[in-house]
């Protein structure tokens, strides 16, 4: 790889699983390993210097995303949440995205890490790192015995929700201007869970929670705390992004903050409209890392699965982002922390290896 694809970028969200799923389980290898049109493949990966990230697991609601996005344009909008997804219908979707991770790696298109030592093994070699995400914890019963049989399969972290409700807890609506403060908090199942993935070393993502579930997680986990793919809400007041008051608690643990791409969550404005200037991402970078520091903080893309700066609509433009942050006088320590030595750090902190 040259110089514009290093440091790699170990990213802290992806939806490729999500895509892949809607395209059909028999067009795998063509959608990824031979081409297709994702903002995640093979090729552009290698061609971006993309080391690989979480690769989530979601369950859709039954919503029409080109209205949803089209509102998002607005000066104002507060979208209502979709209806909670029944555990019987959630789990049949987890079982079938996990398998097209499963086939990702027996076509040998990735690697799926349960370890730090299996994320760095794969960014030496230039293979894809993939751990196994879930991105709201509809599939997960109430007594958590699916949360058992996923780690063995190679789950390795999870969000308590995707802003609809969940029996664990309830996350934020798509509002802007908000405060993330829309609702109560995690449910006594939802201290269950925290507890059960301190237990096990599964990192339980922060980003689509409100503030009171928040806090709640704040108070009973053991673990630094980690949202994959959020932003300042300083600078962007969204209801999805994290006040400077969450940002602080999650340094002050020692956790971590993935810079979010979509761009209603990084424009002032809050619109979902891709003519964003990568500067505009590096001013989220430099508020992150004055209230948190250089350690806390890292990329979250929402790759597949939110609008994004137009220079950036394939992880093929990753080397763009990369000389942005470098003219911005980031240098070579601070890039690689940026680009994946904080995620290695703290992951190593939550699974223990």
């Amino acid at each position: 790889m040259g110089e514009l694809t290093q440091p790699a970028i170990f990213d802290g969200h992806n939806d490729v699983l999500l895509k892949l799923f809607r395209a059909g389980r028999s067009t795998v290898a063509d959608n990824f390993i031979n081409g297709g049109d994702g903002a995640v493949t093979l090729a552009s990966a290698q061609a971006g210097g993309f080391g690989g990230g979480f690769f989530a697991v979601f369950v859709p609601s039954p919503m029409d995303v080109d209205d949803k996005f089209e509102e998002m344009t607005k000066d104002r909008y507060d979208l209502p949440l979709p209806d909670p997804i029944a555990w019987e219908d959630a789990f049949p979707v987890v079982m079938s995205q996990a398998a097209i991770l499963f086939e990702l790696e027996e076509l040998g298109a990735l690697s799926i890490c349960r370890s730090v030592a299996d994320i760095r093994t794969c960014l030496a070699e230039g293979k894809i790192a993939a751990i196994f995400h879930i991105e709201g914890a509809e599939a997960i019963d109430a007594d958590l015995a699916a949360l058992d049989v996923l780690y063995n399969a190679g789950l390795r972290s999870i969000g308590p929700v995707w802003s609809r409700e969940t029996i664990f807890g309830h996350g934020v609506p798509f509002r802007f201007p908000a405060s993330p403060q829309t609702g109560p908090g995690l449910t006594d199942h939802g201290l269950r869970l925290v507890k059960r993935c301190n237990q096990l070393g599964i990192m339980i993502d922060l980003s689509h929670l409100n503030e009171d579930g928040f806090w709640d997680v704040a108070r009973h986990s053991t673990k630094p705390l980690v949202a994959t793919h959020s932003n300042a809400h300083a600078i962007c007041p969204h209801s999805r992004n994290l006040t400077d008051k969450q940002l602080a608690a999650i340094a002050e643990t020692g956790g971590m903050v993935g810079l979010n791409f979509a761009v209603a969550f990084l424009r002032a404005d809050g619109k979902m409209l891709p003519d964003v200037p990568l500067e505009q991402m590096v001013r989220h970078l430099d508020h992150l890392i004055e209230v948190m520091g250089e350690d806390c903080v890292g990329l979250g893309s929402d790759y597949d699965g939110a609008i994004v700066p137009e220079p950036l609509t394939s992880s093929a433009g990753l080397p763009k982002l990369r000389a942005t942050m470098r003219q911005h006088g980031y240098d070579d320590a601070l890039m690689t922390k940026l680009c994946h030595g904080n995620w290695l750090r703290v992951l190593e902190e939550t699974w223990g290896s």
